[in-house]
């Protein structure tokens, strides 16, 4: 395992090294995608090029090569989530198909009329609207688990919320606008006390804190590569394989089918079952490959220069007159939420982009959480390993030089 050291893990990302508007660019909107190091860059270019056929189907050489690989991926996907069971492991097109997949196919097999489910406040909107729409189609009710005004998660309110009717609690691991990590542990112990599923939005926290399933004891587990350093479209759906047995299919197509027939059809084995179509095998096997990067590096020495980061951009921060950090739990992950008073929150983040420091602006698919405090948007910094402290800092010079020109 490598020691960390900033530079050399910032020499992997070819894009640091470019330009905008005439400035360096200070990447700092890591939470919402994250850059991809060479090796991940130069294995897609390897299938594309070298490797490129379509898997599970073929005998010739390039085909069960490419399925090997895939394969391959879905055993290091596991590894990297806990899981030794192969079946567990679901590629999806990221985490909005697979929290998609697991509302759809978990409400035709449990969630009837008078049912309810509870979501948290805090959640991405890809945590709650599928949910929300298969309460609509089902004639269940949707509950809400609050948050307080610091961004922790009233974990302990969940006992009295949810009920014997609970079917579904859905939570994420950490929050993509306030960082915070709630209690999930908890959580999950109180909803299969009540007889309800647990789905965790692990996006942010596979990334910051990472997983292991066994541990956590969620039902499902949804994660989006493209913020673990893997291109994007592709996804994970993990779920324990008792239950995956027992969830209806979600899409129908090719390769998800074992023998079909006009009167009858009988599906393939799991998890193929759930991966109807062609499988973005590149972007399951350039995922394996960043998972791989990312294994090389200490990682205790990442989170400490993370958290010196996050910690040096709060102190600055915090001296700016009117501005207002969201989400101030200790233990949260490296996303800073901000907001200046008077200020227009898209109006800040194109002078920062002027400067060539790129941060999200927005509701950042959390609307929710704007709603409780109030506002119609934030601005975002969210950090990751190739930040600098140099890049830290620039983001203090350049919201402090914003509010001086639009205050």
């Amino acid at each position: 395992m490598k020691p960390f050291d900033v530079a050399d893990f910032r020499a992997h990302f070819p894009i640091l090294s470019r330009t905008v508007h005439g400035k360096p660019l200070v990447y700092l909107d890591n939470a919402a995608t994250a850059q991809k190091p060479q090796c991940v860059i130069d294995a897609v270019n390897e299938l594309h090029t070298m490797l490129n056929a379509n898997i599970h189907r073929g005998v010739h050489y390039l085909a069960e090569e490419c399925t090997s690989r895939y394969e391959a991926a879905r055993r290091r996907v596991g590894a990297m989530l806990g899981t030794d069971v192969r079946e567990e492991v679901v590629f999806t097109s990221g985490a909005t198909a697979s929290l998609n997949l697991a509302a759809w196919s978990l409400a035709e097999m449990c969630i009837r009329q008078g049912d309810n489910v509870v979501v948290s406040e805090m959640e991405h909107h890809s945590n709650l609207v599928p949910w929300q729409e298969m309460c609509r189609r089902r004639g269940a009710e949707l509950r809400m688990l609050p948050m307080s005004d610091d961004g922790r998660l009233c974990v302990e309110r969940l006992d009295e919320i949810a009920d014997s009717r609970t079917r579904v609690v859905a939570l994420t691991q950490c929050s993509n606008v306030l960082g915070s990590k709630p209690d999930l542990r908890t959580a999950i112990d109180i909803a299969h006390s009540k007889g309800a599923l647990a789905v965790v939005d692990g996006c942010q926290g596979a990334v910051h804190g990472g997983v292991d399933v066994r541990e956590l004891d969620c039902d499902v587990y949804a994660f989006s590569g493209h913020k673990l350093y893997a291109p994007t479209g592709i996804g994970v759906m993990y779920a324990k394989r008792d239950l995956l047995e027992r969830m209806p299919v979600w899409m129908c197509g090719g390769d998800m089918v074992a023998t079909v027939s006009f009167d009858h059809t009988t599906f393939a084995e799991l998890p193929l079952r759930f991966e109807a179509g062609t499988a973005n095998y590149v972007g399951a096997i350039a995922l394996g490959t960043a998972l791989d990067f990312m294994a090389e590096w200490d990682k205790e020495g990442i989170e400490r220069h993370l958290t010196e980061l996050y910690n040096r951009a709060v102190e600055g921060l915090s001296q700016i007159e009117g501005l207002r950090i969201y989400g101030t739990q200790e233990n949260k992950a490296p996303i800073l939420s901000f907001g200046v008073e008077g200020v227009h929150h898209y109006d800040l983040g194109m002078i920062l982009d002027k400067l060539g420091i790129a941060v999200r602006t927005g509701t950042h698919c959390a609307e929710p959480v704007m709603t409780h405090y109030g506002v119609t948007g934030m601005c975002r910094a969210s950090f990751a390993p190739y930040n600098t402290v140099a890049e830290a800092d620039a983001l203090v010079a350049g919201v402090q030089r914003a509010v001086r020109m639009l205050k």
